[in-house]
């Protein structure tokens, strides 16, 4: 496998020779804990005469800071094997978790050797045991050893859930925050890590499933904790500037990014065949279209060069009344996508938001919504997440009937499509779908990069098509004067519902059009353009520069109006196990040049959805006050008829 330049082999014999070292500290030793405190579940003696008193708190002035815990015997071998009720042998799962430990201390040891020795922290700790080390460099001392304590935490942390990920069922564990990390060195670092989970896995793992399920939230959470310690500590360049491979494994460490598994997950829907669509021609070929650019993602430069070049779909939005077909987009796009990535050998993974997400606990929405993003986003996996009935599930601003859940989701949701932090690397693609998008966050709707109407059958055609498919085959009833999916030929469609959108759809931007026409004459310049984009501001205010960039974007899809080949996906030599460079210029040889049609066609598609938004949500509301006016009527005359 080719790596980037700055990426260094982490040496299997260089890991190798650590292994004693882990196992004696997987078997035990004794921690004294300095931050955390000892967990209230009873935990049994580990060595003689450590018992489990409470911590006793001096009285004596000026030692009420100084630790006064006894030292505790951590034994994870013998804890991780009382962790199945009590069975005689050692389980593969224990196994697995055991030498996964052992595996992940041994790689720790070992990266950090390698980063005392290019350093010079080898140096500075014999003239430090030796009693010779100069006054000027103690202060650099400790700050070596705390970069060391660092990235020995978290390169174990990191290890510990990478080679867990594919052992990882359905059991969720919430362990709480890291408290025990040390910095004073490596060695005390890793003591401090393994004492606090084992006190975890005493608490939380009462069978082998959430066994694994704590150690890996423990990794996880010790991750985030040293990750953010590590933003404000110096000396950590040489280990952030580079990246090692354990080959073995498949691991590459990068700094303190997570190395998450390539794990895909199984998906249970029933997948859809693009003629099994009908209608939706628009919504259906950008969806095809974003299934065969998702493709394009290179694992080695962790980068599309669709999201380069642009024209890259990160997020959009379906919406149109029940019974559309939105499900069926989603499981066309699913299906397709799948396909794909078992040709290629990628990993693909799937996953919904759904109503089940909203936990009444303070904090857990966001928590379940933000592993959700980190699930799809994870750069070595191609990602499809999809967010149905978006309107029930984020919260709107301001809606006094929104829970405190559902706004936790929506911050989560808004931060991760368009905020300061995101990165958008072209391996996964968001689709919210919502009967209602009048009722979602203004904010949150106008982080959907592309619209797709789900408009369903429209035509004559196109009812005779989904009647002869929905009917199957358990009949003779004849076809008729009809060419079955003729009116589905997804070119000429998609022509058609394009060339429409020259003039707007809904009434109000129709009228703003037609005033700035009259006006300025026809809509041939940036300056005529930029006009016409004003009017539209004046007679809708949330019309604001997000939207322009959502056009711009969606006119560079445009200008990438053209499918992949099909051989392409079929044969991965021909395109996906090209390298970058390679990829990016077939892809340059496709794209075609902007027109002035094309920028005025995307204006009106995005207006239009706005206006349709705007139009229902003010109309709702209308209708719910003239309701309640009613209602509030003849209450009042049923009140003074009883009276009187």
């Amino acid at each position: 496998m080719s790596r980037s330049s700055d990426t260094m082999e982490l040496r299997e014999e260089d890991i190798a020779k650590h292994y004693d070292a882990a196992t004696a500290m997987v078997i035990g030793f004794d921690h004294t804990p300095r931050i955390a405190k000892v967990q209230d579940a009873p935990v049994p003696e580990r060595s003689a005469g450590i018992g489990t008193r409470r911590r006793f708190r001096t009285t004596t002035p000026g030692l009420v800071t100084r630790s006064t815990a006894r030292a505790e015997g951590v034994q994870l071998r013998a804890r991780i094997e009382g962790a199945d009720d009590g069975e005689a042998l050692t389980s593969p799962t224990q196994a697995t978790v055991l030498h996964a430990l052992r595996r992940a201390l041994a790689i720790a040891l070992a990266l950090t050797e390698q980063f005392a020795e290019r350093t010079g922290l080898d140096d500075l700790k014999r003239a430090n045991l030796q009693g010779t080390l100069p006054a000027g460099k103690r202060a650099e001392f400790s700050e070596w050893l705390t970069a060391e304590a660092l990235i020995s935490l978290h390169v174990f942390g990191n290890a510990t859930a990478y080679l867990l990920a594919p052992h990882a069922g359905e059991e969720v564990v919430e362990v709480g925050e890291v408290e025990e990390v040390l910095t004073d060195n490596g060695l005390l670092a890793l003591h401090g890590a393994l004492w606090e989970l084992d006190q975890d896995i005493a608490l939380f793992a009462d069978s082998e499933a959430k066994l694994v399920a704590t150690v890996m939230a423990y990794a996880e959470q010790l991750m985030g904790k040293v990750a953010a310690r590590a933003s404000t500590a110096g000396r950590l360049a040489p280990f952030t500037g580079a990246s090692w491979r354990v080959e073995a494994d498949g691991l590459t460490l990068r700094g303190f990014t997570p190395a998450r598994a390539a794990k895909s997950t199984a998906l249970t829907m029933t997948f859809k065949k693009p003629n099994e669509v009908v209608g939706n021609h628009i919504a259906k070929y950008q969806a095809m279209k974003l299934a065969k650019m998702l493709m394009a993602y290179d694992f080695e430069r962790k980068l599309n060069p669709f999201a380069e070049l642009g024209g890259f779909i990160f997020t959009f939005m379906g919406d149109g009344a029940p019974g559309t077909g939105k499900t069926t987009l989603i499981q066309m796009m699913a299906g397709l996508i799948s396909e794909y990535c078992k040709v290629a050998g990628y990993p693909f993974r799937y996953q919904n938001l759904s109503t089940d997400n909203i936990d009444s606990y303070q904090g857990k929405s966001g928590q379940n919504a933000k592993a959700f993003i980190n699930n799809v986003i994870d750069p070595n996996v191609i990602g499809f997440g999809t967010i149905d009935d978006i309107d029930q599930l984020a919260g709107k601003r301001g809606d006094r009937q929104s829970s405190a859940g559902q706004l936790e989701i929506t911050a989560v949701l808004m931060e991760s499509f368009a905020g300061a932090n995101t990165v958008v690397r072209g391996n996964c693609t968001f689709g919210m779908f919502s009967n209602y998008p009048e009722n979602v966050d203004d904010a949150l709707r106008q982080r959907a990069g592309a619209r797709f109407l789900v408009d369903g059958p429209q035509t004559r055609e196109d009812y005779v098509d989904i009647l002869y498919l929905l009917m199957g085959q358990n009949h003779d009833i004849p076809v008729g004067d009809h060419e079955v999916f003729a009116a589905q030929e997804i070119k000429q469609a998609v022509a058609a519902s394009f060339e429409s959108h020259s003039r707007p759809h809904e009434a109000g931007l129709r009228d703003v059009f037609d005033r700035v026409s009259s006006e300025i004459g026809e809509l041939d310049t940036i300056n005529k353009l930029g006009t016409y984009l004003k009017g539209i501001q004046e007679a809708d205010p949330r019309f604001t520069g997000r939207a322009i960039k959502n056009i711009t974007d969606a006119v560079k899809v445009r200008a990438m109006d053209f499918e992949l080949p099909d051989d392409w996906m079929e044969r991965p030599e021909l395109f996906l196990q090209k390298d970058y460079d390679t990829k990016k210029a077939m892809i340059e040889e496709l794209r075609q040049p902007i027109t002035v049609e094309m920028v005025i066609q995307e204006i009106n598609r995005y207006a239009d959805s706005e206006f349709r938004y705007a139009d229902k949500s003010d109309e709702v509301a209308i209708e719910a006050m003239v309701r309640e006016y009613e209602r509030q009527e003849a209450a009042k005359r049923r009140y003074l008829e009883a009276k009187g």
